[in-house]
């Protein structure tokens, strides 16, 4: 597949950091750094726009290092970015941590996994087939 992208960023194309690397990250493009406080969440652009293929989406998901060391996530995770969306690729990022934490232009600020998907016949029934599981909700397998 092909993954076309209009970057109107200072920085690179997002590239995977490793050979196998499910997502490829991404940058902020921000002309100069951006503090968030304890608890603030943000719109943090790139300068990205991309054009997927019918039946992919891309997910973005936050980077595990920024997540651990630092407390910053991206807030709705995974992002979802329709195959019909022309925009911007724009990035909710939340400090989790209870210290200010300052975003550098250019830093990479989470990862995009690009990734194929179904859209299903919906059709509603009256009952659905039965389980060994049944209706057991969360933590119904219980703790191992």
């Amino acid at each position: 597949m092909i993954l076309k992208i209009i970057n109107k960023s200072n920085n690179a194309l997002p590239k995977y950091e490793s050979e196998q690397a499910a997502g490829m990250d991404i940058r902020c493009n921000i002309s100069e750094p951006i503090t968030l406080q304890p608890m603030e969440r943000r719109l943090i652009p790139t300068g990205l726009f991309i054009e997927l293929p019918a039946g992919y989406e891309a997910q973005i998901r936050p980077r595990s290092g920024l997540a651990l060391k630092r407390g910053l996530t991206v807030l709705n995770t995974p992002g979802t970015i329709d195959a019909d969306y022309r925009g911007e690729v724009g990035v909710i990022l939340i400090n989790l941590s209870g210290e200010a934490q300052t975003i550098e232009p250019g830093e990479r600020i989470c990862q995009m996994v690009i990734a194929r998907h179904e859209t299903p016949d919906v059709v509603e029934v009256q009952e659905l087939s039965e389980t060994e599981r049944g209706a057991g909700g969360f933590g119904h397998s219980g703790r191992k």
